[in-house]
């Protein structure tokens, strides 16, 4: 069995930051990509940011620019640093990994439970 458990989301005034921080337990062989998706009110769910195992990283386009996105590997975490964060931010954040757990060794999606961040203007 593997888990995410993620940390960090809140609430902040327009221009705050948050950090978020996603770790994974259980039985993992190896983690080929980690990030971080999110789900408005009303809107579909986004990929915000993601950082792949050989370091590489991607940003939703909003983000650029306000958001870093980390990883390590070894300890199986992800973390998202916000800044300069905006009321259209506001969601609930979904960590998200690519994990082999089984003899096959495929990767298989998994989803924290979620996180609320709120910012107000």
């Amino acid at each position: 069995q593997v888990q995410l458990m993620e940390s960090g989301g809140g609430l902040v005034q327009a221009g705050g930051s948050l950090r978020l921080s996603c770790v994974a337990s259980g039985t993992i062989l190896d983690i080929n990509r980690m990030g971080w998706y999110r789900r408005a009110p009303g809107k579909q769910r986004e990929l915000v940011a993601s950082i792949s195992s050989d370091g590489s990283t991607n940003l939703v386009d909003s983000a650029k620019g306000r958001f870093t996105i980390s990883g390590d590997n070894a300890k199986k975490e992800v973390h998202l640093v916000m800044n300069s964060l905006k009321p259209e931010d506001t969601a609930v954040y979904y960590c998200n990994a690519w994990i082999a757990w089984k003899r096959d060794w495929r990767f298989y999606d998994f989803w924290g439970q979620g996180t609320q961040v709120t910012v107000t203007s």
